[in-house]
């Protein structure tokens, strides 16, 4: 007999597969519904975290990592994970995204940064203030990234992009340098993200994010 946990993972491939075969036909409802579906998973998140986390996880190992990625992406956080001992940084990062917009991708320079809200720039100066965040028609431009593919920290049988802030001397040293971001994309224009910790002697799971790409 199957598993509770069984029933719910065949539950979530089986929709996840129907939305992906969806998308020959009906593109923009295949994608809306993806969408919503995690945005049901973060709501779901204040009352049952842990129920919420474990569909995400796996949501997260069915994706595959984006190849193609370009341009400006919407954004949503969708939950934190909690623990005493990353407490600070997990605050530092909901302050953060909570004037966050998304992200944008330069596929052929393997780049990209962060779109934030001008009222961005009153809480980076309060968590960083010798770091200068560059405007933009539309708000606040920061934390440059590059982009690679390769395996999960978490989960190393699957490949993801990884969104590394690390290399880039301008960010900011406390919590952006030790950010690494990892992405797979659930249906052409829809992914799901990681937001990974490095601690040091390795990485520990701070949450999760969405993306989409704007019609």
């Amino acid at each position: 007999m199957a598993s509770e946990g069984d029933t719910v993972t065949a539950g979530v491939v089986g929709k996840l597969d129907w939305l992906r075969t969806s998308m020959r036909e009906q593109p923009e409802g295949a994608t809306d519904a993806a969408w919503a579906w995690i945005g049901d998973l973060a709501k779901r998140a204040k009352e049952d975290a842990a129920g919420a986390e474990s569909e995400l996880n796996t949501l997260f190992r069915r994706g595959n990592a984006p190849t193609d990625l370009h341009g400006p992406t919407e954004g949503m956080l969708v939950m934190t994970t909690t623990n005493a001992r990353f407490d600070a940084a997990v605050r530092a990062i909901t302050a953060l995204w909570m004037p966050w917009q998304g992200k944008r991708f330069d596929s052929q320079a393997a780049t990209g940064d962060n779109r934030m809200t001008r009222a961005t720039g009153l809480v980076g100066k309060l968590l960083w203030p010798l770091y200068s965040m560059k405007d933009h028609a539309d708000g606040k431009l920061a934390f440059d990234f590059n982009t690679y593919v390769e395996a999960g920290a978490e989960d190393p049988d699957v490949d993801v992009m990884v969104i590394d802030y690390a290399d880039i001397e301008e960010n900011p040293d406390l919590v952006i340098r030790k950010i690494r971001d990892e992405l797979v994309e659930l249906v052409p224009g829809v992914y799901l993200g990681k937001i990974m910790y490095n601690t040091g002697s390795g990485y520990y799971k701070l949450g999760y994010f969405a993306l989409r790409t704007p019609r």
